[in-house]
């Protein structure tokens, strides 16, 4: 077991320079004073000379793989596996030539685990490069689980899960504590996306719009004249609703409208319109959300729509049961917030060895001198 924690480290080590030259190399190309459809030729050139240097790092090399795996490879195979295939993998990855990084992975992890075995326990032909393999897929591109059932599937042996896991963990802790990103997501996060790996539940999916709803609404009767609501609408409490909703004499939601909209009528057509029913001002398509539905479809709902304000009603007799606004989204955002503060608020402990407590002055008599 300490043999495969070194060996997560050292993996850890390489996977970090792995994922370093490969963006080296990248920043490299871009300062080269020609186009950039040369650089995968620039890149490519490179592949070529590697491979005049040492043939088997080419290809694919899943007979380098088995080969490593099966302990059947010299020093020198070891170290030209190692070096060669890094800097053409580098530097093709880093011109823009089409190539992938499971496989150069394995075999540069294979190599380090042939290294390893020179000098750790015998535990048989190919478990140190086995194990150095899955440290670094692990952490290179930061899947342990992933590269441990990789090498599962390659070995069939179940004995392996442990110094798999003991490799894989510490390969990618060092490659998580030391890289800002994995060589997958860089550069992703070069062309300018915002990247994430919070595994959170959002608040907005765990709250319901039930939760949020505000009740104590105003409701317009639809059969109602414009001139019997007004003078109610301008009463203290009911004056910050702007999205008023007329309901039929069931209390199921008719239709909606705002202020605005009735100042817009007033000053169209002047008191005419104070005689009119809500029914004939009112919008009758109205874009509702229903309380069992969770915050975030509300608030997809909101930016889709292009509005700011929903009736909540009934699924099914759509009565109204009230309203809820981007006001309330952002309030059960803040109290989300405000549980996580308390959560993880440490425990202040306070130092009662620090003296003889009966000697010191109570705060007040410290505080009294000063003005």
């Amino acid at each position: 077991m300490l043999g495969c924690a070194l060996v997560g480290l050292l993996a850890g080590i390489l996977s970090a320079l792995l994922t370093l030259s490969v963006y080296a190399a990248e920043d490299a190309f871009q300062k080269i004073p020609i186009h950039w459809m040369w650089w995968p030729a620039i890149g490519g050139l490179a592949i070529g000379l590697g491979g005049l240097v040492f043939p088997q790092a080419l290809g694919v090399g899943y007979e380098t793989i088995g080969n490593l795996l099966q302990g059947n490879v010299t020093t020198a195979v070891i170290l030209g596996v190692l070096l060669v295939k890094w800097f053409i993998w580098a530097a093709s990855l880093g011109s823009g030539t089409s190539g992938g990084v499971l496989a150069p992975l394995l075999m540069m992890g294979g190599a380090l685990g042939g290294l390893e075995a020179m000098f750790l326990p015998n535990e048989g032909a190919g478990f140190w490069p086995l194990i150095s393999m899955g440290a670094i897929l692990g952490g290179t591109m930061r899947s342990p689980f992933t590269s441990i059932i990789f090498a599962f599937e390659l070995t069939h042996d179940a004995n392996v899960f442990l110094p798999l896991l003991v490799g894989s963990v510490i390969a990618h802790a060092f490659t998580v504590l030391t890289l800002k990103r994995s060589i997958l997501t860089e550069k992703v996060a070069r062309r300018g996306f915002h990247l994430t790996r919070e595994y959170a539940v959002d608040p907005l999916e765990l709250l319901y719009v039930r939760e949020v709803m505000r009740t104590r609404i105003a409701a317009l009767p639809a059969a109602d004249s414009l001139r019997d609501v007004l003078h109610s609408l301008n009463t203290k409490h009911r004056q910050s609703q702007r999205l008023l909703p007329v309901i039929d004499t069931s209390g199921r939601l008719a239709g909606v409208i705002t202020r605005g909209e009735i100042r817009a009528q007033m000053e169209k057509f002047g008191d005419d319109v104070l005689g009119k029913r809500l029914e004939e001002i009112m919008r009758p398509h109205t874009i509702e959300v229903y309380p069992d539905e969770p915050l975030r479809a509300a608030v997809y709902r909101m930016a889709e729509k292009g509005v700011t304000r929903m009736p909540v009603v009934e699924r099914e007799s759509r009565q109204l049961l009230g309203l809820i606004s981007l006001d309330d989204l952002l309030k059960a955002r803040t109290r989300h917030l405000e549980e996580e503060r308390r959560r993880e608020r440490p425990i202040h402990v306070q130092n009662y060895f620090a003296g003889n407590r009966s000697n010191r002055r109570p705060p007040e008599a410290e505080t009294s001198a000063y003005p």
